[in-house]
């Protein structure tokens, strides 16, 4: 629970306190409840509302603690159900009951009667609350643990935020080698995609791969290209763009482009398989451009020879993306990174700075530098198709994303090439880049869970980063806190 649900729940306490009552309060089996003494009221965050309380339920007298909450699920939601301090709770209050539920569960399997305020208090007040329900939709990220956290020492936070960060790593790792073993096998049988969806399972999966079958430099580039453009489409297109990858191959996009005029025939092949170009036979002149013209006209050559498959423009998502994330600028610098790939030695570049580059700061620092993409050409000044941007366009990837692309997705493929050809001494540096990376950018998970465990010192070192996010991802969203190694300590 925030402290600012503490702070909207005063009217609450206010009611319970002063018995302020529009109605006899009852519970769900029809018993009266009489206030005998409301109890005193609990300044700890951490604890019930009101301690040592005097009810009479029915027939019987009770003496304990009230918890008074706005919803009634926010008795899990808080995570009172596997917190011992709520043992002896006595009564469960909210103003809201959705399912009219009549009981809540302490820790040790306790049934606690648990009553709606609803219909006995001020409409006003329901109705600004029930405002207030919408609004905490929203704000899906709170920790359960947060005003626990003083129970755990910093150490046993380090120590599983570091395990999970590795976790996290090797999971990247493993999707690389599943990926580059498709590929292996699909170049071996001559398959093309998705026949691998269909198939080939069976013998792909009881085939026994060895390091000699992975020595084709091609598998590689293509590998990276798809990691890569997934990379690019954030959330809300990743998927798009890693068939979009799959669709228009790198073998194909360099067979077809020649190295002079690359970067507009790449734009060519990739915007149009994308189904992104608009149709410009069919446009008035005034709403074509001479770049749409252009690529549309080179596409017409390519297509003949290009037998893959093409996404539509319904496959992508524009609505509530920043212009900047558009899956247009980041096809745009999808296509430098191709260029990268084919014609500057990319790949053998990143090798080499690994190897020779022995300061991890500055490796790291100078991995970074190869990914922060600066704006050219068309997209400089479009976010889309034949409408100039009011601003222009500094830089097609930033630090933020070159970051997540190098800390995604680099290490994780650069730690299973290196282990694949047996080079144990630099799989192991990669390792050590990954423990001393430190990202220049933050999300919305990372900066919630820093700020919950009291750990905003760690949110720009990438071990500990992605191993928030692990944590929030696999536990927190789970409600698995009684498996987390913080949640064990902070709920005991």
């Amino acid at each position: 629970m925030s402290n600012n649900s503490k702070y909207l729940e005063e009217p609450l306490y206010e009611i319970w306190q002063n018995l302020d009552f529009q109605k006899k309060i009852v519970t769900a089996d029809g018993d009266d409840i009489e206030i005998l003494d409301p109890g005193t009221r609990d300044e700890n965050l951490g604890g019930p509302d009101f301690k040592n309380a005097r009810l009479r339920i029915g027939n019987l007298t009770f003496v304990g603690d009230v918890e008074i909450d706005i919803n009634y699920s926010d008795w899990k939601t808080h995570a009172h159900n596997v917190n011992n301090d709520f043992n002896k709770v006595i009564l469960h209050v909210s103003l809201f009951n959705k399912y009219m539920q009549p009981y809540v569960y302490s820790k040790d399997g306790r049934k606690i009667p648990s009553i709606s305020l609803n219909d006995c208090v001020d409409k006003n007040l329901v109705k600004r609350f029930d405002k207030l329900q919408k609004e905490q939709k929203s704000n899906h990220n709170q920790l359960k643990c947060v005003y626990n956290q003083d129970k755990v020492e910093i150490e046993v936070k380090k120590k599983f935020l570091a395990e999970l960060g590795m976790n996290r790593f090797h999971k990247k790792c493993n999707k690389v080698y599943q990926r580059l073993k498709e590929l292996t096998f699909l170049k071996q049988k001559q398959i093309n995609e998705p026949v691998i969806k269909y198939e080939m399972t069976p013998e792909f999966n009881s085939k026994e791969f060895y390091s000699d079958e992975f020595k084709d430099k091609n598998l590689w580039l293509q590998l990276l290209y798809e990691f890569i453009f997934e990379a690019l489409g954030y959330s809300q297109n990743k998927e798009a763009m890693l068939k979009l990858s799959q669709h228009a191959k790198i073998e194909f996009i360099d067979e077809t482009c020649v190295k002079e005029n690359f970067l507009i025939n790449a734009e060519a092949i990739l915007f149009n398989v994308g189904g992104l170009v608009p149709e410009v036979s069919k446009l008035p002149d005034q709403e074509k451009s001479d770049y749409s013209v252009k690529i549309y006209e080179i596409w017409k050559e390519y297509k003949q020879k290009y037998d893959g498959e093409t996404l539509s423009e319904t496959d992508w998502t524009f609505y509530k993306i920043r212009p900047q994330n558009f899956p247009t600028i980041r096809i745009a610098g999808g296509v430098r990174f191709l260029n990268m790939l084919l014609h500057e030695n990319l790949l053998n570049r990143v090798v080499k700075k690994i190897m020779e580059i022995q300061n991890l700061n500055v490796l790291a620092k100078s991995l970074r530098s190869l990914f922060v993409i600066k704006s050219d050409g068309f997209w400089m000044k479009h976010f889309v198709f034949d409408q100039p941007a009011k601003n222009e366009i500094r830089y097609f990837i930033g630090a933020s994303r070159a970051d997540e692309i190098v800390v995604n997705v680099l290490l994780p493929f650069m730690a299973v090439y290196f282990d694949l050809f047996s080079n144990e001494k630099h799989a192991r540096k990669v390792i050590d880049i990954y423990n001393v990376y430190l990202q220049q950018g933050e999300n919305n998970i990372i900066r919630k869970v820093s700020e919950g465990l009291g750990v905003q010192d760690l949110k720009n070192s990438t071990v500990y980063t992605q191993g928030m996010i692990e944590l929030f991802r696999n536990y927190c969203s789970k409600n698995r806190c009684m498996e987390c190694e913080i949640g064990k300590v902070a709920f005991a």
